[in-house]
């Protein structure tokens, strides 16, 4: 069992990797497809006229600030342009697939985050009006039924939340959960080679890089949050994780031959 995590970077070439799925898929390998889509999400605000703001946690993690009109923004570029996009380009490669949200069966289920002081902006705030979540639970039986019928399933924030509304989650933390739940290998594809020891030369990827039980012990921006994500996935019983580089010819059939990054919790 296999769970790709195809990054919203724009670097990233998803259809290379819809390709690798597709031939996995179509090979007998049950794969699951998790999407962002960080580039989407910021054309279409742009359009909007809804301004992004991120926010920095206490534990030094930056994640999105989802205000209503930010989740506004995150539901109809995941769902109504990434979401399509990935189905369309699996079908061309000759897979079945089907385009899931969070919300879809209730496949994840997010407990709300509370309100917290964060850093937003350069300044220190308490963040109450914040539409987003960390997911809790994965139907897997809904993956499986697909699984077993040989279709891909596409998955996406957001997810439900205790009152039955949607919240944003990450979706590396999102795939994480979902290689969990399946026990299955996490490839979190990203515009790196991996996690580089220093961050501004890309020949210094680094073969295995251990984290901590609490978190990870260095790296920034998202290389963090794909970290978290990484120990996540192993400690909830996923069979292996690795970062590696979405921007690659064959960037999941390379990342299962060895390339980028291996995570192991130290």
């Amino acid at each position: 069992m296999l769970v790709v995590k195809c990054g919203g970077n724009g670097a990233v070439d998803a259809d290379a990797v819809c390709r690798d799925v597709a031939e996995l898929a179509l090979g007998g390998r049950p794969v699951v497809l998790v999407h962002g889509g960080s580039a989407d999400i910021e054309r279409l605000a742009a359009r909007m006229g809804v301004p992004l703001r991120e926010q920095l946690s206490p534990d030094g993690v930056p994640a999105r600030l989802t205000d209503p009109a930010t989740l506004e923004v995150v539901v109809l570029a995941l769902a109504g342009a990434v979401k399509p996009r990935l189905v369309a380009a699996l079908a061309r490669h000759g897979a079945r697939a089907a385009g899931l949200t969070g919300l879809d069966g209730a496949l994840l289920r997010a407990r709300r985050k509370p309100p917290q002081r964060s850093i937003v902006d350069g300044r220190r705030m308490l963040v109450r009006d914040n539409h987003s979540g960390t997911v809790q639970s994965v139907a897997d039986d809904l993956l499986l039924l697909l699984l077993g019928k040989g279709i891909v399933p596409v998955v996406s924030p957001p997810a439900l939340a205790e009152d039955g509304e949607p919240v944003n989650v990450n979706a590396d933390r999102a795939a994480a959960a979902v290689a969990a739940a399946l026990h299955a290998q996490l490839v979190l594809l990203t515009g790196a080679p991996g996690v580089l020891a220093d961050p501004r030369d890309e020949s210094s990827v680094m073969q295995t890089c251990a984290v901590t039980r609490e978190r990870p012990a260095f790296a920034g921006g998202g290389m963090a949050l794909k970290l978290v994500a990484a120990r996540e996935a192993l400690l909830g019983g996923a069979s292996g994780a690795r970062i590696a580089d979405g921007r690659a010819k064959r960037p999941v059939w390379d990342a299962l031959d060895g390339a980028g990054t291996r995570i192991e919790v130290a």
